[in-house]
């Protein structure tokens, strides 16, 4: 039988096309002692390639953003007070937006118009409009050091969690100001929001805790025991999870939000932190800071599936 070309051109199209959506997507990990991002094929599981190619970002990088298009991601410089801009296809860096005295952690409104930086050292929260790329507000923290900022799913809010005061705040994000402190119970660190945004989720470092609270009158609902040194949270797509990473344990917590009960604690490498899910909500990239590894958790049977060697001290992972 002959095949006309035009439908040879057809079924070729669909055949690139359907790899392209079946894609696996790519884990970033910043290499905070390198200053160099290792990017990780989910597919395999291996290393691709580090960025940039050659030298490295700054003396101390910390946390990553992917845009919504998986085009350019976004790393703290932390020694150049800036945060970079890297063009995924090129592998280039495009430039630095100077968002103020130490920032760490960073993300992207759900809309994906504005970037925001947690300031450190200013006790303050940059905002960065994603067209012009320049600084339009700086909203003050009432809480001392804020470490990392998490918008709600609607992006009304933004939750900055205070190192030093032992706090959140949450800013209203259409006034860009502080308008209630959560008093959390000892050093809180991650934070994350249910997918329907009714609930944030904190983890509290000095209390092996992840507190539940209610979005609006944000009071703390729930207090859970988890491991030691609870640090790094994330919430699954459909909401029934939380996974929070223990530093002091090596280990990962798996939280039921319909029990508020502990289901399942995972192994990991040593002192935990930051961390991510594929989109499929199939696996948990879990970033080691003292092993300079990535553990790779299957979320259907929890059980570890390899460790993945990075750079020295990873922060986290993103995935896009």
């Amino acid at each position: 039988m002959t095949i006309h070309p035009t439908r040879w051109l057809a079924v070729a199209c669909f055949t690139f096309l359907s790899s392209a959506a079946l894609a696996a997507p790519f884990a970033y990990v910043p290499n905070e002692k390198d200053g160099t991002i290792s990017v990780i094929d989910t597919a395999t599981d291996q290393v691709a390639h580090q960025l940039p190619l050659q030298g490295r970002l700054g003396k101390r990088i910390q946390a990553v953003a992917v845009d919504a298009a998986g085009k350019t991601l976004y790393v703290v410089v932390r020694d150049d007070n800036a945060v970079a801009m890297l063009d995924l296809q090129t592998k280039k860096e495009l430039r630095r937006i100077e968002v103020g005295d130490e920032p760490e952690g960073i993300s992207i409104s759900p809309d994906g118009k504005t970037l925001v930086a947690c300031l450190e050292e200013e006790h303050a929260v940059s905002f960065v409009d994603m067209v012009s790329f320049k600084l339009h507000h700086k909203a003050k923290t009432q809480g001392r050091n804020p470490e990392h900022c998490e918008f709600s799913p609607d992006g009304k809010w933004l939750l900055a969690s205070n190192e030093e005061s032992g706090d959140v705040d949450v800013i209203d994000t259409a006034i860009f100001k502080s308008v209630a402190l959560i008093k959390a119970s000892k050093h809180p660190r991650g934070v994350g929001f249910a997918p329907d945004g009714k609930h944030a989720y904190i983890a509290n470092e000095a209390a092996n805790l992840l507190e539940v609270v209610s979005v609006g009158d944000w009071k703390v609902l729930h207090r859970i025991k988890v491991g030691l040194r609870s640090n790094g949270v994330k919430v699954s797509a459909d909401g029934r999870r939380v996974y929070v990473s223990n530093g002091g344990d090596a280990s990962v917590s798996v939280v039921d939000t319909s029990t508020h009960q502990v289901t399942a604690t995972v192994k990991v490498g040593q002192r935990p932190w930051n961390m991510a899910l594929t989109p499929d909500d199939r696996k948990l990239y879990v970033a080691n800071g003292r092993s300079d590894s990535i553990s790779v958790i299957d979320t259907v049977t929890l059980q570890p599936l390899r460790d993945i060697p990075v750079g020295k001290a990873p922060w986290g992972v993103v995935i896009r």
